[in-house]
């Protein structure tokens, strides 16, 4: 959870940018930690499985980790998450080239952290 004290720092010292590009960093390292528990040691990983892992497209990495049909479900059933996964579903890895203000970047922090619908506890859940 390194990244994550990080973003606080970053909002803390109103870094904005850097804490929105973090902020979805962190659910990016949290997908592709799902993908990597799938391969056992000694395992020889399904070639397509680790091509699609090269994105950055949190819905294509929910896939590839094979949790979207559990994302569908807490999404239908738990409206605070379903927000919250909308404020961070759209995020890219291309953010970091671009501006963001305290709102967006407060937006994204609380709907990772969010300790009962948040993004990240949802993703912890998994891996």
């Amino acid at each position: 959870m390194t990244r994550l004290k990080e973003v606080e720092v970053l909002l803390k010292n109103r870094q904005y940018s850097g804490a929105y590009y973090l902020s979805g960093y962190v659910i990016e390292c949290g997908l592709k930690a799902c993908i990597a528990k799938q391969t056992q040691k000694f395992d020889f990983p399904d070639k397509k499985t680790v091509m699609d892992s090269y994105t950055h497209d949190l819905e294509k990495l929910v896939k590839v980790a094979q949790l979207y049909p559990t994302l569908e479900t807490a999404r239908r059933s738990d409206p605070a998450f379903a927000n919250n996964w909308l404020v961070v579903k759209d995020w890219s890895e291309e953010s970091r080239y671009q501006k963001y203000s305290r709102q967006e970047a407060t937006a994204i922090y609380l709907a990772i952290t969010d300790p009962n619908q948040g993004v990240l506890q949802w993703v912890q859940q998994h891996w």
